[in-house]
């Protein structure tokens, strides 16, 4: 069910239709306010307009970086996996080597000793 919640950001007021908590979007819309005073501030020159497009430009940079940052650790997570897998591969195939080498090694002082002769 969907949920109308009033926002109020860089001083207008919106009726967004969420699914989202209210409490969640305040905290976007305080957010994105304390974005564009910052902006406003920083660059008084600049109109409600162009400072708000300068702040979504920098929310898509963020975005487009911390998706570029979540493939790379998922890629690096998929290697280590990969890796663990054949480290766990190659534990086991060392195990089977040092129970044969065992058994040849008790075969062997069998034989020294006259057992199984």
């Amino acid at each position: 069910m969907a949920n109308k919640i009033k926002l109020v950001v860089g001083g207008m007021e919106f009726l967004i239709n969420t699914q989202d908590d209210e409490i969640y979007l305040q905290n976007l819309g305080d957010e994105l306010n304390r974005r564009l005073n910052a902006l406003s501030r920083e660059n008084s020159y600049l109109s409600t307009t162009m400072v708000a497009v300068l702040a979504a430009l920098e929310y898509c940079d963020e975005a487009k970086k911390a998706h570029a940052d979540a493939e790379n650790l998922r890629q690096q997570m998929k290697e280590f996996v990969e890796d663990a897998a054949c480290a766990r591969l190659e534990a086991d195939e060392a195990r089977r080597e040092i129970e044969r080498l065992n058994r040849e090694n008790q075969s062997l002082r069998g034989r020294s000793f006259g057992i199984g002769k």
